[in-house]
């Protein structure tokens, strides 16, 4: 790293993930060769090994999307062999989320806002931040941090993909709250930023993707979901539903990680950063669910019912995340 730049300012390369099955053998052995080389037509990928599988090879296949790979030539980011199976991986993970979304007590009357809000007060998944809060370890915020450093570092980055796929009313809206996430235009105080100083402050790594090895599956799909959203043009009222139900849960766990990492000792630039969301979040949640969905409901009310599966598909894999990391936490 430049000693010229701050600890946490990180801008180094990306290397690509261990493997976790044929499927994401075959491709990181695929991205290492010359894609002008690659017969698109007669390169078929192998069977895949099972979710996990699934999950890092379309973790690595979005991620040339956002900053690639060191031993990756860019132009594999269209080319159309991983493409094609990028699009596959991601109908198996929607068709999945969609199923369950079918079968799940969604609220669906004419009232969007009140639907959202309901849904969100009716969530009961198991609360990582209150046991931050009251009885977690050391070592079990770090496993934590970890996990979560695999979004954080790019925090706002999927939802960006959004913008230009909006009317003038729901793209200003957005905007407001990703000028917010970016820090007001200082790069000092983008969120990944804030997050970045306080990994390095409590001697954790910074650099992006540093962590992608121990994620967890659920930790994998969270950010598959959330980057397909914001990938698929078609998708683009999930993606916004998601924003909305992500901000209108973040404030009250903000303030609970907050208070559990001073707590447990950590150093003020990692609480600092669950401090900026307290209040943010809160206006965000007000932002996202009126000016955003509503208005691209009313605009367009055919993705009035993707706007519930995207809010409802956050806190499924919210759900599922947090009690797949219970289970990693009562492993070690």
């Amino acid at each position: 790293m430049d000693e010229s730049r701050p600890a946490w300012d990180n801008i180094d390369g990306v290397m690509l993930p261990r493997s976790r099955g044929a499927l994401s053998t075959w491709l990181v052995d695929l991205l290492r060769t010359d894609p002008l080389q690659v017969d698109p037509v007669g390169t078929l990928p192998p069977a895949s090994d099972g979710r996990d599988d699934d999950a890092i090879s379309l973790w690595i296949l979005q991620e040339l999307h956002y900053r690639g790979f060191d031993e990756v030539d860019d132009r594999w980011e269209w080319q159309p062999t991983t493409i094609g199976v990028r699009l596959r991986l991601e109908t198996v993970l929607e068709q999945r989320l969609r199923e369950r979304y079918a079968a799940a007590d969604v609220p669906r009357t004419d009232d969007l806002v009140a639907d959202l809000q309901d849904l969100v007060a009716a969530d009961s998944g198991p609360s990582l931040a209150r046991h931050v809060q009251k009885d977690g370890s050391r070592a079990e915020t770090d496993t934590l941090l970890r996990q979560r450093s695999v979004y954080h570092l790019k925090e706002a980055d999927p939802t960006s993909w959004v913008v230009p796929r909006l009317s003038a009313k729901p793209k200003a809206a957005l905007l407001e709250v990703q000028f917010d996430e970016y820090g007001n235009g200082d790069p000092a105080k983008l969120h990944h930023t804030l997050f970045e100083r306080g990994l390095v402050a409590s001697g954790l790594s910074a650099a992006y993707g540093a962590y992608v090895d121990e994620a967890i599956t659920e930790i994998l799909e969270q950010n598959n979901a959330l980057s397909m959203f914001g990938l698929q043009r078609r998708l683009r009222g999930a993606a916004l539903g998601h924003l909305a139900a992500f901000e209108a849960t973040s404030s009250i766990p903000s303030r609970q990680l907050a208070q559990g990492l001073r707590r447990l000792d950590f150093p003020d630039e990692m609480a600092a950063y669950y401090d900026e969301h307290v209040e943010a979040d809160a206006v965000h949640e007000q932002l996202a669910l009126r000016d955003v969905c509503l208005v691209l409901a009313t605009e367009e009310p055919e993705l009035t019912d993707d706007v519930r599966f995207g809010a409802w598909a956050c806190l499924d894999l919210e759900g599922q995340t947090a009690a797949a990391v219970i289970d990693l936490w009562s492993a070690a």
